[in-house]
C-alpha cells in the first residue's frame, strides 16, 4: 500500500509538471526570439546541456527538451531518496521540487539562529551586557536580518516589473573574547547567567565578609602589608557594591560602589589627595569605579572611557569574589587596583586587545605632582586555554613632595589551562604565573644600582599559582605565593602605625621608613579552599604565611599607641601616647624626658600567618 501511495504521488506530481511544461511550450511558442540560444545555453548546466543533446525528441523546443530532462533527473533523485530514507524523504523531495518551481524557498530554522544582540557585547561596547566570562556557543551574530541568506526561487519575480536585487549580507563578527569559556581565570569572575537585564542597564551586585584568625594575636586586631585583610579576630564586611553598566546607542557608563573597609583602607594608599585642596579621598571613598564613554563600530570594537576604572596590573581583580586567592601575593595587593584618567580599549580581532592610558598617577584619585602617568595593557588570548597579558607604567612623578622622580613599571602575567574534563573527579586545572620588573630614578635615587645618580630604588617580583577544580567545579583547591625585592620600599605598603597613611608617610613615618635604599625583600604561600554551591557565592577558607626581611607585621603588643591613635602619625610617640612632636629619635627620646624607655614602639614581627574565611557573593 505504501509503495503504492508513493509511485501514485510521484505519477501525480508528473502530470502536474508535465502541465506545466505545455503551458511553457505554448508560451514559448507565442513568445519566439524572446529566449536567444546563447541565453538558454547560459541557464543550463553542463549536465543538462549533454543531456538535452544525447535525448533529442522531435516537436518540442530547446526548452521544453531541458524541462523534461529536468524532470527525469528529479524523479530519478526521488526515487534515490525512498529507497534511501523512506516516505519522509520523498515527501521532502517533492515539497522542495514544487517549492523551487513555484519561485518560493521553505523558511529555515537553521538560518534564523537568535536574535541579533545589541552593538555592545563583553568589552566591546553597549547593549544588553552579556558576561565575558560566559561561555559561547561559537554562533556569529549578523546586525543584519540579510545573514537568514535565503535564496530567491526561479519562478515569476515577485513586484511585477520591479528586479528582484539580491539583500546584501553584512559581515559578521564575533565579540571580543566572547568565543569561549574565559570563567577559569584568575581574576574573572565565574558567573555565566544573570537573572535580570535589560537594553539599557545590567545590575551588578557585589558582597565580600571575611573573618580573620590572626596566630600573632595583635591586642589591637589591627593587621598590615595587605591590601585585603585589615583586622582579625572580627567579622568585617569587606566591600558592598552595588551598580553596574549603562548602554544604549553606543553610549556606555558603569558605576560600583564600595562600601565597608575598602572606603576606608583604599583611599589611605594613595598620596595624591596630599597634593592640594578638595578632599578627593572623601571625593571618591564610596566609588570603586565610576566611568562613561563611547563605542565606535570599527575593527572589533573601539572604546573610548573616562573616569576611575579597574588597572589589573598584578592579574588578581580588585573583587575577592573574581579571584583564586583572598590574599594575593605582594606583585598583585602591592600594585594599582584603579586607575582615573582616560583609557581607549580598541580590538583588532576577537581575540586582542589593546589599551593605552593616561592617568594622573600610579593608583591615584589626583596627581601628586606635576606629571601625569602614561601606560597601558595588552591583552592576548590566542587559544581557549590560554591568557597572555602585559601592563606597563611610565612618566609618572608619583612620590609625594618629592620632584623630578620618576617611576616605570611592567607587569607580565600568563595563565594556562592545562587540563579540562568536566566529568571527571578532577574537572580542571590551571596555572599562572606573573612577572614585574620596576624602578625610579631622579631626585637622588637610581634605577641602575649606587652611584651619583643616588641608591638603587627598583622593584622585582614574581607570583605563581596552581588551581584545581574537583567535581565539576563544586570545590576547588588553590596553591601559590610569590617574592619581592624592592630597595627603597616605595611600593610597600605603609603599616598603620598611629594611624600612618601615604599621605603623612610621604612627610615622615618614624617606625617604617621608606628612605632610598632602605631593604626590603618579602615572600608568602597561602593554600585556598573554595565550596562553590552555585556560581553567584563562594565559601572560602584560606591559610597564609607571609615572611619578611626586617619587622614589618604586626606582633602580639600591636601597632596602636597608648590611648588610641593621636593625630600625628609622622612623629614619634611618647610612652604615654603623647605626640613627641619630633621626627628624629634622639630628638624624641628628650622630648618625652626619659630616654629611650620614654619613647613608645609598636611591635613589629618578620612572620605572619593567619587564617581567613569569607562569604562572597555576586549577582
Amino acid at each position: 500500500m505504501q509503495s503504492c501511495k508513493n509511485r501514485g504521488s510521484r505519477l501525480g506530481w508528473i502530470l502536474l509538471l508535465s502541465g506545466i511544461l505545455c503551458g511553457a511550450g505554448l508560451a514559448d511558442d507565442g513568445t519566439k526570439g524572446k529566449d536567444t540560444p546563447a541565453a538558454t545555453e547560459a541557464a543550463a548546466t553542463p549536465k543538462a546541456k549533454a543531456s538535452v543533446t544525447s535525448h533529442p525528441e522531435p516537436g518540442l523546443t530547446e526548452r521544453e527538451r531541458w524541462l523534461l530532462d529536468r524532470v527525469e533527473q528529479l524523479e530519478r533523485r526521488v526515487a534515490e531518496l525512498e529507497a534511501k530514507e523512506g516516505k519522509p524523504s520523498a515527501e521532502a523531495a517533492a515539497s522542495a521540487g514544487n517549492a523551487a518551481m513555484s519561485g518560493t524557498a521553505p523558511a529555515s530554522p537553521a538560518a534564523v539562529t537568535g536574535a541579533a544582540p545589541g552593538d555592545g557585547m563583553p568589552g566591546a561596547g553597549p547593549g544588553p551586557k552579556q558576561n565575558s566570562a560566559a561561555p559561547n556557543s561559537g554562533i556569529v551574530y549578523s546586525s543584519s536580518a540579510a545573514a537568514m541568506n535565503v535564496s530567491p526561487g526561479i519562478g515569476p519575480k515577485q513586484d511585477g516589473d520591479k528586479p528582484s536585487n539580491p539583500v546584501p549580507q553584512t559581515a559578521a563578527k564575533i565579540e571580543p573574547f566572547s568565543d569561549a569559556d574565559w570563567t577559569w581565570l584568575n581574576g574573572n569572575p565565574r558567573t555565566k547567567e544573570i537573572f535580570w537585564d535589560s537594553k539599557f542597564f545590567t545590575p551588578e551586585i557585589r558582597a565580600d565578609i571575611n573573618y580573620v584568625y590572626d596566630f600573632n594575636h595583635p591586642d589591637d586586631h589591627s593587621m598590615g602589608g595587605s591590601s585585603e585583610l585589615f583586622r582579625s579576630n572580627e567579622v568585617q564586611l569587606e566591600q558592598l557594591g552595588v551598580g553596574g553598566d549603562f548602554h544604549y546607542d553606543n553610549v556606555r557608563a558603569r558605576l560600583m560602589t564600595q562600601f565597608g573597609m575598602y572606603s576606608a583602607t583604599t583611599p589611605r594608599n594613595d598620596p595624591s589627595p596630599g597634593h592640594g585642596q578638595w578632599d578627593l579621598n572623601t571625593a571618591y571613598r564610596y566609588v570603586s569605579e565610576a566611568y562613561g564613554g563611547y563605542h565606535f563600530n570599527v575593527l572589533h570594537g573601539i572604546n573610548v572611557d573616562a573616569g576611575i576604572f579597574m588597572s589589573y596590573v598584578g592579574l588578581f581583580s580588585y573583587y575577592n569574589f573574581d579571584n583564586w586567592a583572598y590574599q594575593p601575593s605582594y606583585v598583585s595587593s602591592n600594585t594599582p587596583w584603579f586607575f582615573n584618567g582616560v583609557r581607549v580599549q580598541i580590538f583588532p580581532t576577537a581575540h586582542l586587545k589593546i589599551e593605552p592610558w593616561f592617568i594622573n598617577g600610579w593608583q591615584a584619585y589626583g596627581s601628586a605632582n606635576h606629571r601625569p602617568g602614561l601606560g597601558g595593557q595588552v591583552k592576548w588570548t590566542p587559544k581557549p586555554w590560554i591568557n597572555i597579558i602585559s601592563n606597563n607604567y611610565g612618566l609618572g612623578e608619583d612620590d609625594l613632595f618629592i620632584k623630578g622622580r620618576s617611576r616605570i613599571h611592567t607587569d607580565n602575567s600568563v595563565e594556562v589551562k592545562y587540563y579540562d574534563k568536566p566529568d571527571n573527579a578532577i574537572s580542571k586545572m590551571a596555572f599562572t604565573l606573573t612577572g614585574d620588573l620596576g624602578c625610579e630614578y631622579g631626585s637622588g635615587v637610581s634605577c641602575y644600582g649606587n652611584h651619583k645618580g643616588g641608591p638603587k630604588q627598583s622593584f622585582v617580583g614574581w607570583m605563581g599559582y596552581n588551581r584545581f577544580w574537583f567535581h565539576r567545579d563544586l570545590f576547588a583547591v588553590t596553591v601559590g605565593g610569590g617574592q619581592i625585592n624592592n630597595p627603597g620600599r616605595y611600593l610597600v605598603l605603609i603599616p598603620p602605625i598611629n594611624g600612618e597613611g601615604a599621605i603623612s608617610a610621604a612627610t615622615n613615618s618614624p617606625y617604617f621608613t621608606g628612605n632610598p635604599g632602605d631593604p626590603f625583600k618579602a615572600w608568602d604561600s597561602s593554600f585556598t579552599f573554595d565550596y562553590m554551591p552555585r556560581q553567584y557565592i563562594t565559601f572560602r577558607w584560606e591559610y597564609d604565611y607571609r615572611h619578611a626581611s626586617v619587622p614589618y607585621w604586626t606582633g602580639k603588643g600591636g601597632i596602636t599607641p597608648p590611648g588610641g591613635n593621636n593625630g600625628a602619625p609622622q612623629y614619634y610617640v611618647c610612652s604615654s601616647g603623647a605626640s613627641s612632636g619630633q621626627l628624629t629619635l634622639p630628638a624624641a627620646e628628650q622630648a618625652c624626658g626619659g630616654g629611650m624607655s620614654s619613647v613608645w614602639f609598636p611591635d613589629l614581627r618578620k612572620n605572619e600567618s593567619f587564617i581567613d574565611m569569607a562569604i562572597m557573593v555576586k549577582f
